[in-house]
């Protein structure tokens, strides 16, 4: 029997947001400690726990038919290898940073400095479109000592949260990219595997269509039913059903989460009350 070969990350939070949403997609991984490789148990699907930089490779090559892995790697190492589906999670930057003491007034006062990085090919790229000569020091891992032993006057890394710039006495002066993570596929799939990948594709998008949007519930009186409406931004008509208590109703409908806050005081300037608000797993349209 076919089966999709998966790659994760093999720790970090990559590894733990990817694990998340498999699970979230009801599948479940036998997998035991320090495992390479797990099965699926009821979905014909392998998950191989990789290297994060050796993924695109193993894409290329048709070693495994789909990963979840960052944009950042992809833009790195693997631009001509396809994205499925965004996924929404795990997102950070590639951006420059310098230490705090220097001041900087924009891109050209890298002009002729030492810039540390792991992400070679993306800084050049960047220094290539924008005609700046600089020197790259490729470093794996600790990229933000660099400047602190005089080893380059700026560095180009991941940032999330900013705390590691933050301890080592750098900062953000200019971003590079943005990242998520993202479903990506190889070039090798076989006709056979992908149809699989679609089935996996179909419960991916589900969950992510939940993640963004609420089950909203409100009682109303019945006389008030036709203008509440006109304020909710839900995908159709919203459901309507009779209250036991003559002359009030419940809507029952489906909005963008970032909708419901903006528009909350309307809703109940129109006498809607007892808002109940339900997250959704998954979302089938």
């Amino acid at each position: 029997m076919d089966k999709l070969k998966i790659a994760v990350q093999k720790s970090g939070r990559l590894h733990d947001d990817s694990m998340q949403i498999l699970k979230d997609i009801g599948i479940s991984i036998d997998n035991g400690k320090d495992q390479l490789k797990a099965a699926a148990r009821n979905f014909p699907l392998e998950v191989f726990y990789l290297r994060n930089g050796d993924i695109p490779q193993y894409l290329r090559d048709g070693v495994v038919d789909v990963a979840i892995i960052g944009e950042n790697v992809l833009y790195e190492k693997g631009e001509d290898i396809v994205v499925k589906e965004r996924l929404g999670f795990s997102k950070c930057k590639v951006s420059i940073a310098i230490p705090k003491s220097k001041k900087f007034s924009g891109i050209e006062d890298l002009e002729g400095k030492r810039i540390a990085t792991s992400y070679p090919n993306t800084v050049t790229k960047f220094l290539d479109d924008n005609n700046i000569n600089a020197q790259i020091h490729l470093i794996n891992g600790s990229v933000e000592i660099a400047p602190n032993i005089g080893l380059a006057d700026a560095i180009v890394d991941i940032v999330s949260s900013g705390s590691t710039l933050f301890k080592n006495n750098l900062k953000e002066v200019k971003v590079l990219l943005k990242s998520e993570a993202v479903l990506a596929a190889s070039p090798k799939i076989s006709d056979e595997v992908n149809v699989i990948l679609n089935r996996l594709l179909f419960r991916i998008q589900s969950v992510l269509k939940g993640r963004g949007f609420r089950y909203v519930l409100m009682n109303a009186p019945t006389n008030k039913v036709a203008e509440i409406i006109e304020v909710l931004p839900g995908m159709r008509s919203p459901t309507v059903l009779p209250l036991a208590q003559e002359g009030w109703s419940s809507l029952h409908t489906v909005i963008d989460k970032n909708d419901f806050w903006n528009i909350i005081d309307e809703l109940k300037a129109k006498g809607a009350e007892g808002i109940l608000v339900c997250p959704i797993e998954n979302l089938v349209v």
